[in-house]
């Protein structure tokens, strides 16, 4: 009903509904004028048993079934229209943009032209990738604010654009190319942010069209219920309307137009959309209202019941059937990503350019041993998941069974053997742990994800099992070939000083500590400083 017409209303409800959210319509169509509580006709909802179950997929007819594994899931809720407008807006502004840009490429030397027969398809490619990554970005979401759009729009611009520089790159198209994608790119972002900034200023003073309005009913007039409706009132461009809230604990007055049980009848008669359950810690009120909304083919939205807690993001994950809703998730340092890259670059270098000094070390060991060429231990690694650690043999082959006889001559304190003078150690190995060319198959562990170029290092299981409760700290990061201990003190024989420093290494990581540590870590290699 239009809001021209709610002066000609003189009920309750209508006082109500000017008070809920001002200049709205409200919603029910002919007599609005609300019977006593003990005349009102009850519906009577079957027990909980009797309920049907939700219709199982495997019944449905072979078009439903075809038709739902091809569409999109928006194209599939009540959104659709509006999910259609916009991503037909986008492409067509990517589209014109390339144009633009394809018609300046003709006319400017310094730019590579584009073919025109190219110019559609690489537009068609930029506007799919843009809408794809904007929509895991919650671009086409209906409650995103314009920050939320302009930081999920310059997400999607970047990546995308940054894929097409890429893809042309590597088919060897000259730098001139990657300059006009860029630019494309660039035009692409200020386009569809001026495009959405202009659509929400004119949602906001109201010329937003009617025949998008979601009608919602609010189960629960508590206080949560109360937010949910003060929240829809102050975002009209999110294009719901509260048609009122249902409760039976309430009277009714204040925005209260009803009880739970006449749901049915309320539903029908204001042509609603939507219901939001803000009393979700009633189980029977729940599956109550479940079950209504599904024979109604209503939208039903449930707020959960998160103790006071503020969710940290509108991700739900699924464990089977039961959804999940974040509270709290950990960001980890933005560092760690440019860490793992360097790692990988780092050790796939290394073992490129090392290639014959392993096959040559591999020979040496043979010729001077019996025995595997490597040597793979379980170590323990983040979070004390195990792995298996790779080093060149330089002991003798049965070096493991030997340990424990030589215990008693450890010169180390805590979880750490270590004997000068090891007899265990062949002529071979001796060389290689002098200049640390032993650790060099670990760089396969590093492309692995098992270790990293520098952290803490990896211990044996058996040194890893007399560890204190403090000393787990230690594994809270993935293990690495080189480590501050290594470079800092190396010799010295107590554990607890080099957990500290490892500790200091968590605490302090940045990506200039790790460059400082490798640069050390070669100058020890050249000196010949191991042992």
């Amino acid at each position: 009903m239009s809001p021209s017409l709610l002066k000609h209303l003189k009920t309750p409800e209508a006082e109500w509904a000017a008070r809920l959210i001002p200049g709205v319509a409200v919603p029910f169509r002919g007599s609005l004028k609300k019977p006593s509580r003990s005349l009102m006709p009850k519906f009577e909802f079957p027990a909980e048993e009797a309920w049907p179950a939700p219709a199982d997929p495997a019944t449905k007819t072979f078009s439903e079934t075809a038709l739902g594994l091809i569409l999109p899931s928006p194209l599939k809720t009540r959104d659709r229209e509006r999910w259609l407008r916009l991503m037909a807006a986008d492409f067509t502004l990517v589209g014109l943009n390339w144009l633009l840009v394809g018609a300046v490429s003709l006319f400017t030397r310094p730019l590579e032209p584009l073919a025109p027969s190219s110019l559609l398809g690489i537009a068609l490619l930029h506007a799919a990738l843009i809408t794809l990554l904007g929509y895991s970005e919650g671009l086409y979401a209906r409650n995103s604010d314009l920050r939320q759009q302009a930081r999920g729009l310059g997400k999607a611009t970047l990546w995308a654009t940054g894929l097409l520089c890429v893809s042309y790159q590597m088919q060897g198209a000259l730098p001139s190319t990657t300059a006009v994608v860029c630019g494309a790119g660039l035009l692409s972002f200020c386009a569809l942010f001026s495009w959405r900034w202009n659509e929400l200023r004119r949602e906001r003073r109201g010329g937003k069209r009617g025949c998008e309005r979601r009608n919602v009913l609010i189960v629960g007039a508590g206080g949560v219920g109360r937010r949910v409706a003060a929240h829809v009132q102050n975002h009209p461009e999110e294009g719901r309307v509260i048609c009122g809230f249902l409760d039976d604990e309430r009277a009714t007055g204040d925005g209260v137009i009803g009880e739970v049980s006449s749901l049915a009848r309320l539903a029908r008669r204001g042509f609603i959309d939507e219901v939001i359950l803000a009393a979700p810690h009633d189980r029977g009120l729940t599956l109550r209202v479940l079950h209504e909304a599904r024979k109604l083919r209503l939208d039903l939205q449930i707020v959960p019941d998160l103790f006071g807690c503020q969710s940290d993001g509108s991700e739900v994950e699924r464990l089977g059937n039961l959804p999940v809703i974040c509270l709290h998730r950990e960001h980890l340092p933005v560092g760690l990503v440019t860490k793992r890259v360097v790692d990988v670059l780092g050790a796939s270098i290394a073992l490129l350019f090392s290639a014959p000094l392993l096959i040559a070390i591999a020979g040496l060991i043979k010729l001077d041993s019996s025995g595997r060429v490597i040597y793979a231990a379980q170590r323990a690694g983040r979070k004390g998941r195990l792995f298996r650690c790779y080093k060149f043999r330089t002991m003798v082959s049965n070096a493991d069974a030997l340990k424990n006889s030589l215990r008693h001559h450890n010169q180390r304190s805590g979880a750490i053997f270590k004997i000068t003078g090891d007899p265990r150690i062949t002529r071979v190995g001796r060389f290689l742990r002098r200049f640390s060319l032993d650790e060099l198959p670990q760089f396969w562990n590093v492309l692995k994800g098992e270790m990293s170029l520098v952290g803490p290092r990896p211990h044996p299981l058996d040194d890893f099992v007399t560890y204190e409760i403090e000393d787990l700290a230690r594994l809270d990061v993935t293990p690495g070939i080189t480590g501050l201990w290594q470079v800092t003190a190396r010799r010295d024989p107590s554990f607890q000083r080099s957990i500290e420093l490892d500790r200091e290494y968590i605490r302090t990581w940045t990506l200039g500590l790790d460059s400082k540590i490798l640069l050390k870590t070669v100058v020890a290699v050249v000196r010949g400083s191991g042992d």
